[in-house]
């Protein structure tokens, strides 16, 4: 399942894990359906794909594809952020228990999802093809325009 932009082929997975402020066990019901959503929402906006994921009571699970472009830092800051704020706004009897609109707590966990051996290799033989294609293509010799003729 790898994916490309202009020059590159990627496949950066993550396991990613993040709870409510101070472990809440917050996420049911209507709210867990609204959180749902929301990070499907913005998680399209972004262009990363949620490969799996899963919402328990106190915490989220999450598995996505993050371009090689975007800081898994930078996509936690906004996931966290505006979902945030997008939960206060569809829930807002949540800012008295939550106070300064911190849904989240601080912190995530997040590992990365690696390769097997047979991707890296397959890769590795057509990244080879793709070179002996180009190389047959650009054969012409170019001239030096300094040389006297």
């Amino acid at each position: 399942m790898d994916k490309s932009l202009a020059h590159t082929k990627w496949m950066c997975k993550y396991h990613i894990v993040f709870t409510p402020k101070y472990r809440r066990k917050i996420i049911y019901n209507k709210l867990r359906k609204d959180i749902k959503e929301i990070i499907q929402d913005l998680c399209k906006w972004k262009g990363v794909e949620i490969i799996e994921g899963h919402e328990m009571p106190d915490h989220i699970h999450l598995l996505v594809a993050i371009p090689p472009k975007m800081s898994v830092s930078a996509f936690m800051g906004y996931l966290k952020g505006k979902s945030a704020m997008m939960i206060f706004d569809r829930h807002s009897n949540l800012k008295f228990k939550f106070g300064n609109r911190n849904f989240w707590s601080t912190g995530y966990y997040v590992s990365t999802v690696g390769l097997n051996e047979a991707t890296i290799a397959k890769y590795i033989r057509e990244q080879d093809t793709h070179d002996q294609m180009m190389d047959k293509i650009s054969k012409k010799e170019l001239e030096d325009p300094f040389r006297d003729s």
